[in-house]
């Protein structure tokens, strides 16, 4: 008869003490809120008639994938969002989920978002779908982010792409609208996450991630975010310039533009720390609503025309 050493077996098997609350902040739910609200911009500016019960289908998919793309990052760097004061309450860190929990969720997410989204809308949504995880997940959080100060630009277009999905998801194809969408994500990032590594700049010091304060340093951060601002206004106004949208449009995006131009000066002109920290504080957040807003407009300008034959008609 064989003799168990009691102390190979976990006789006290770990019961986890999350809650509902710690998995949805696995989820990433402010992220999450930005990705819905930019990419029903992209379906509603499809063409075509699209089922309401399809248009939720795809909404959700792109929800929980961006979701499961937030729950594997926060798996693969619970150990530098331990460091980070910004990030130190997070689930991982606080010891509520495991990583390998995390891990486990994030996976399942992801699979069940892609294959819902393909089975039941196209398969082009979802393999763009499951594209933009891979790319957040593996391209960004495991090969970017720790290795180069260019992974807010490089790793933007993860963030870029729900737009782009959404209108697959519609249309089963991409088309230059959604490509300009993508474009103003895209170049929106830079001048807002290296807003947020200026005043929070020693934690990522502290973590070991190469932001570009702590590589180039502050004054090369303050041209980089100034530059990035004046690209963006001028692809801001693209869908204007190009036709796809009215006035209105083009007037909101070059007044939102000379706001983010004028808090991006005063982040490059303001070197002193005290001011130097607010002006990149007011950036940030102004950086916020100017997506909101602009992809509002967007929004707004799509339902007028939608609406703008019924009213007539009556």
């Amino acid at each position: 008869m064989s003799v168990l050493d009691q102390n190979a077996i976990d006789i006290n098997p770990r019961i986890s003490e999350a809650e509902v609350g710690d998995y949805l902040a696995l989820l990433k739910p402010r992220v999450m809120s930005l990705v819905i609200f930019t990419a029903l911009v992209g379906m509603a500016m499809a063409p075509g008639r699209f089922h309401w019960v399809l248009a939720i289908t795809s909404l959700l998919c792109i929800a929980v994938g961006a979701g499961a793309s937030g729950a594997l990052n926060m798996a693969l760097e619970g150990d530098i969002d331990s460091k980070m004061s910004r990030t130190a309450n997070r689930p991982i860190p606080r010891g509520r989920i495991t990583r390998p929990e995390a891990m486990a969720f994030g996976m399942t997410l992801a699979f069940f978002s892609v294959m819902t989204l393909g089975i039941l809308v196209n398969w082009i949504a979802g393999a763009l779908l499951a594209f933009t995880i891979f790319f957040y997940v593996v391209i960004y959080t495991m090969g970017l982010k720790r290795w180069t100060a260019q992974n807010i630009v490089i790793g933007g277009a993860a963030g870029a792409l729900p737009p782009v999905v959404a209108w697959a998801s519609v249309t089963g194809t991409v088309d230059v609208e959604p490509l300009l969408l993508f474009a103003i994500i895209f170049f929106w990032t830079p001048p807002h996450f290296w807003a947020l590594a200026l005043f929070r700049s020693d934690d990522y010091a502290r973590a070991g991630i190469p932001m570009l304060p702590n590589v180039a340093g502050p004054d090369a951060t303050r041209l980089q975010i100034l530059l990035y601002t004046i690209v963006l206004i001028a692809v801001a106004a693209a869908p204007w310039a190009l036709g796809y949208f009215d006035a209105i449009y083009g007037v909101t995006s070059l007044v939102l533009g000379a706001g983010m131009l004028v808090l991006a000066i005063n982040v490059y002109m303001r070197r002193e720390r005290s001011q130097s920290l607010r002006a990149t504080r007011k950036l940030f957040a102004f950086s916020i609503l100017y997506l909101f807003a602009l992809f509002a407009t967007l929004l707004a300008e799509v339902v007028v025309r939608a609406l703008a034959p019924m009213v007539g008609g009556a």
